[in-house]
């Protein structure tokens, strides 16, 4: 099944994030090759493509696991979790609709 995972930024953790971004990226290109990623990206802290010095106020993973718990392990295990960038994280189940 699908799952959502939003991480959402403390703030002013924009050095950390860039420190840990090659450990995030190298998860995420893992489910990618192993066919389990629908989609993943950051969200700009303002309203632009880049956002510059402002930065990125956190983060979304549409991931395929086995069940919930899984899909939680895997979470919590983000290289932005144990850096510290993430001040909250959520796994929620999610269906595929369109396209």
């Amino acid at each position: 099944m699908w799952y959502a995972i939003t991480g959402l930024d403390h703030p002013d953790t924009q050095a950390l994030r860039l420190a840990a971004r090659p450990a995030h990226l190298a998860r995420l290109v893992q489910l990618r090759d192993a066919g389990r990623l629908l989609l993943a990206g950051p969200f700009p802290a303002v309203d632009a493509e880049d956002p510059g010095a402002a930065g990125f106020s956190g983060s979304l993973i549409v991931a395929e696991f086995g069940d919930l718990a899984a899909a939680e392990v895997w979470a919590q295990a983000d290289p932005y979790v144990e850096a510290g960038v993430y001040r909250e994280v959520s796994v929620r189940p999610f269906r595929k609709v369109l396209p």
